[in-house]
């Protein structure tokens, strides 16, 4: 392929340790934050938003949450943003 190839999109999913993990309420509703959801932003930096589950079990709809301001969550995110970088450069093909 000689033409540059056009990428719209990268994001991972981060595992929210136990000991960070926390709760918000959104609609009336618990929710225990689990994952984190971060994106390449088109300028370089990196996007984040928290999902989880409803504390009182079952299911419920994807609902983002901000991610706490604490240099914690900052290392885990940028952390994670390198550790997929390595795994996207040592890629091996399409599987079949």
């Amino acid at each position: 392929m000689t033409e540059p190839v056009e990428v719209t999109a990268l994001a991972i999913n981060v595992t929210i340790p136990e000991e960070l993990r926390w709760t918000d309420v959104r609609r009336g509703q618990e929710f225990v934050l689990q994952t984190l959801n971060v994106r390449l932003l088109p300028d370089g930096r990196l996007g984040v938003k928290a999902y989880g589950r409803p504390s009182s079990g079952g299911r419920a709809g994807y609902v983002p949450f901000p991610v706490p301001d604490d240099p914690r969550f900052t290392a885990l995110v940028e952390a994670a943003a390198s550790r997929a970088g390595a795994l996207w450069a040592g890629h091996r093909g399409v599987a079949g």
